[in-house]
């Protein structure tokens, strides 16, 4: 037989059991899931991110959007680098058939030398700071993600430089069928102490003498619901206490705590709900989630702080095509007791991910603030690299690169009553866009750089990263 008749004699076979069962009804029951690579993960850890499962019903025309989904579920939780499912063993007179769930293990354990800015961010410490190395932490941690094969993560930080660090804490998911507990101690001083914003940049001062300017600590305990695969609820209650030097309630700035106060002691209650069906939730590639916080810090026991904030969260994702991909977040958080706060705790958009692109460089502070970000991607590049003997860890001999270029559009509000005095971003429009680079490295680790404009004039190259564990 000819080469090409044998192509098209395998290809009939191979799709003869799909053929057959589109005939016979278009569905099958899923008889068993069985597990290829994890060697140290639990098999419940993997069904608990499935959203089918054995006796759940799969329709053929569904088959390979259901595979997707599944695929980026379980690369969406950083323990794998790669991860795939397959139909096995159909019996297509019994419409039943088999889920193979192959993954790859990522690495787990990550003692590391700690060396890290102390800044916000690169841009704040090269540009606003003079790459000044005295605002450089290091020390030593370990982080585990994966402790006992359960996705339970444990950390522990010891930290000296610019801020002395002793943090320690423990997440496990799977206290019973759907619940999991956190526990995390805290403890960190400064000898250095942003007491004031001018100009909407945070100011630092030390002491002459060299004395410990703020110290704080913090305790809590915390327990997560799981109903289904895409609902998220947490509940948690922990304990601050904040002090800081006579000299900076005296001298720097009384409104640190407010009234000249050198301690703040409080309880504080916080509960979220996440309903989370993006696909691939490191970068984002189609789905949609929602998300709702609730803190209330103050419970009666000290009458230091008393707030209550609720923020809300929306994002969705569409894929255009196998290579573009257009999405959007917006974001909001108020103060719903609307007594003044204080400066320590005042803060708004400028932290974290929570910051027009192009705004790098401020601080926006405020009681209320809005959010909202767009952008368009684009693949440029995707490939399987095999590292070989190159890499030492047979974890990650396996590389998956990708490349999209991205575009940016993004806005926000913050409405701030007290501390406004030459800060002029507060209580106005900020807008900033600009195109960026994303490359992501092993399905868990993303690296960016961003080249943004705002509506000041300026702009600027921009460095960040993100990973998913």
């Amino acid at each position: 037989m000819c080469n090409s008749g044998k192509l098209l004699l395998w290809l009939v076979m191979s799709y003869m059991p799909v053929l057959a069962m589109s005939q016979s009804g278009e569905y099958f029951v899923i008889d068993k899931v069985l597990y290829q690579g994890n060697r140290t993960t639990a098999e419940k850890v993997i069904n608990n991110e499935l959203n089918t499962l054995p006796g759940d019903t799969v329709w053929v025309a569904e088959l390979n959007r259901t595979i997707e989904q599944n695929e980026k579920r379980l690369l969406s939780t950083g323990l794998f680098t790669l991860a795939s499912l397959e139909v096995k063993n159909w019996k297509i007179t019994e419409q039943k058939a088999d889920i193979l769930v192959a993954v790859q293990e990522n690495w787990y354990i990550y003692p590391s030398f700690i060396f890290e800015l102390a800044d916000r961010n690169f841009n704040v410490w090269w540009t606003e700071q003079n790459r000044d190395l005295g605002r450089v932490n290091y020390g030593l941690s370990l982080d585990h993600i994966n402790l006992t094969g359960h996705r339970d993560k444990l950390k522990v930080k010891l930290q000296r430089g610019y801020t002395h660090k002793y943090e320690a804490n423990y997440s496990y998911p799977y206290v019973g069928k759907n619940w999991g507990m956190n526990g995390e101690i805290f403890y960190s001083t400064n000898k250095e102490i942003g007491y004031v914003t001018v100009g909407n940049k945070t100011i630092f001062r030390r002491a002459t003498d060299e004395r410990v300017l703020l110290r704080r600590f913090r305790t809590g305990l915390g327990a997560n619901y799981r109903p289904t695969v895409y609902h998220f609820h947490t509940a948690r209650l922990e304990y601050h206490h904040n002090s800081i030097d006579d000299i900076v309630a005296n001298d720097y700035n009384p409104n640190y705590f407010l009234a000249g106060e050198q301690d703040l002691r409080f309880f504080l209650f916080r509960y979220d709900f996440t309903l989370d069906k993006r696909l691939f939730t490191l970068y984002p590639e189609g789905g949609y989630s929602l998300a709702a916080s609730v803190v209330k810090e103050g419970l009666g026991v000290f009458d230091d702080f008393n707030n209550l904030s609720i923020s809300l969260t929306a994002e969705q994702y569409y894929s255009l095509t196998d290579r573009w991909i257009v999405g959007g977040r917006v974001k909001g958080k108020v103060n719903l007791i609307r007594n003044t706060v204080a400066f320590a705790n005042n803060t708004g958009l400028g932290y974290g991910d929570d910051l027009v692109r192009g705004y790098e460089l401020y601080v926006v502070d405020g009681t209320d603030w809005l959010l909202a970000k767009t952008n368009v991607r684009w693949q440029l590049y995707s490939k399987l690299h095999q590292l070989g003997r190159y890499m030492v860890l047979p974890q990650l001999r396996q590389m998956p690169v990708r490349v999209y270029l991205r575009a940016n559009i993004e806005a926000g509000y913050v409405n701030e009553p007290t501390y406004i005095a030459t800060n002029t971003l507060n209580n106005r429009v900020l807008i900033g866009y600009g195109p960026a680079l994303d490359i992501i490295l092993w399905n868990t680790a993303l690296a960016s750089i961003e080249y943004s404009f705002n509506h000041l004039g300026e702009s600027a190259l921009f460095l960040t990263s993100a990973f998913s564990f």
